[in-house]
């Protein structure tokens, strides 16, 4: 559906299951911080994903906890699912994020699919006012700055594996 979703592709240097491993169980420190990316804002906030079906995507800010997804899909290495949620949205609304996790060379290709956004009204704060293209092209950019974030993290994580002792 035109204006529904957003994709971003990044290669990482590693394996599909590693970078699955790393998507999933070292998402904290990869997942930039901010109050672009993370409900913490400049607070210290940890981001854990729970692997399973059901496993909740949630920041924990000191004693408070901010769920912002649920995991619909596990399949590792290939493939995640989860509902996903601005801190602003209604109990209802959620969009999308798939990721998948493609052999590419001697790496991988990891592709960020985030849809649903045609279920969430045109007015709502989360669209920052822009019509649907400017919208749907700044969630790209902040996937992709998510993803370099992601290679780069990759990339220190897999020379700390391959360095001779």
């Amino acid at each position: 559906m035109s204006g529904d979703r957003a994709r971003v592709s990044v290669a990482v240097a590693v394996d599909p299951a590693s970078a699955f491993s790393i998507f999933t169980e070292q998402i904290d420190q990869w997942w930039k911080r901010g109050f672009a990316y993370r409900a913490s804002g400049r607070e210290r906030g940890i981001l854990h994903l729970e692997g399973r079906v059901g496993g909740r995507l949630f920041e924990s800010i000191g004693e408070r906890v901010v769920e912002t997804g649920r995991v619909t899909a596990w399949e590792p290495p290939a493939r995640l699912v989860f509902e996903w949620r601005a801190v602003n949205f209604a109990p209802a609304e959620k969009t999308e994020v798939e990721v998948l996790f493609e052999p590419s060379g001697a790496g991988t290709l990891v592709t960020v699919t985030h849809r649903g956004w045609t279920r969430i009204r045109p007015d709502h704060p989360a669209r920052h006012g822009k019509d649907v293209p400017e919208f749907i092209r700044m969630i790209g950019l902040w996937w992709g700055e998510l993803m370099t974030s992601l290679r780069e993290h990759t990339m220190v994580t897999s020379s700390d594996v391959r360095r001779p002792d």
